[in-house]
């Protein structure tokens, strides 16, 4: 059983926060305020979190806990939208398929054969499961979207030049996708291969604080991240190929009207 942190222990952290927004403002970086509320929101939020989750997992509802988990895929693909400058009704409908299928398919095979569970829909595995798959298919998307445009954008008389030499328009697009691809999976790539030597993740060290055998945990903490790098790689790719084809009139031109105006 691990043993339990008050809050009032959590507030000794000041003496390392407080000394660093000391140097941020002294500096003149202003990334103060900014700290300051993320860490109110951090706080708050999770303190919600954690108290409605009690009941959640009290429940065991899979009606409640699916009704979770879209709320969850919905918010994230909202962000993904937002942070990728694209109108939200041209970007949201691809994004929701994109984003939920390969996660749900991973989560149930996860919950299914990976460990077994007569219910893939616990709410003890699968909303803290579900939650490291989204937030890493949520980063993966936006760098993914974000790399593909700004380097389409910044070399596209080389794309119509590929084209007016006869290439399909998924060959001309091919140099961008691969670009938006890799800017996406290979943080993730060499994550891996430094595990367990420059650091332990989170799930390995939260399981074995929380009572597991560090082999158990191993096992687990392997499995998530070949779920994650799964997750993250599918999502990214089935993104970047729904939208070349829907963001493409069918003179292979890319619809600038996508776009949030600065």
């Amino acid at each position: 059983m691990t043993k339990n942190i008050t809050f009032l222990s959590i507030m000794y952290l000041g003496v390392f926060i407080i000394p660093l927004l000391a140097i941020l403002y002294k500096l003149k970086i202003r990334l103060v305020k900014e700290s300051v509320v993320s860490i109110v929101r951090m706080f708050i939020q999770l303190s919600l979190v954690g108290i409605y989750l009690q009941y959640i997992f009290l429940w065991d509802n899979p009606f409640i806990n699916m009704a979770y988990l879209l709320i969850m895929i919905f918010t994230a693909t909202f962000s993904i939208g937002r942070s990728a400058q694209i109108k939200l009704r041209r970007i949201l409908p691809i994004l929701l398929v994109t984003v939920g299928v390969p996660m749900v398919v991973i989560l149930i095979f996860f919950g299914s054969f990976l460990i077994g569970l007569d219910n893939p829909l616990e709410a003890k595995y699968l909303i803290p499961i579900s939650g490291m798959l989204l937030g890493n298919t949520l980063n993966g998307n936006i760098i993914t979207l974000n790399t593909f445009f700004k380097t389409f954008r910044g070399n596209e008389e080389e794309y119509l030049y590929s084209l007016g030499l006869g290439a399909t328009k998924y060959e001309a697009l091919r140099p961008y996708i691969r670009e938006g691809i890799t800017s996406s999976i290979s943080p993730t790539i060499a994550y891996l291969a430094t595990m367990g030597i420059v650091s332990l993740p989170g799930m390995m060290t939260g399981q074995i604080l929380g009572g597991s055998l560090p082999l158990t945990a191993i096992k687990y903490q392997i499995a998530i991240m070949l779920a994650i790098l799964s997750c993250k790689f599918f999502s990214s790719f089935s993104t970047l190929y729904i939208t070349s084809h829907v963001f493409f009139d069918d003179y292979h031109i890319l619809d600038k009207d996508i776009f949030i105006q600065s």
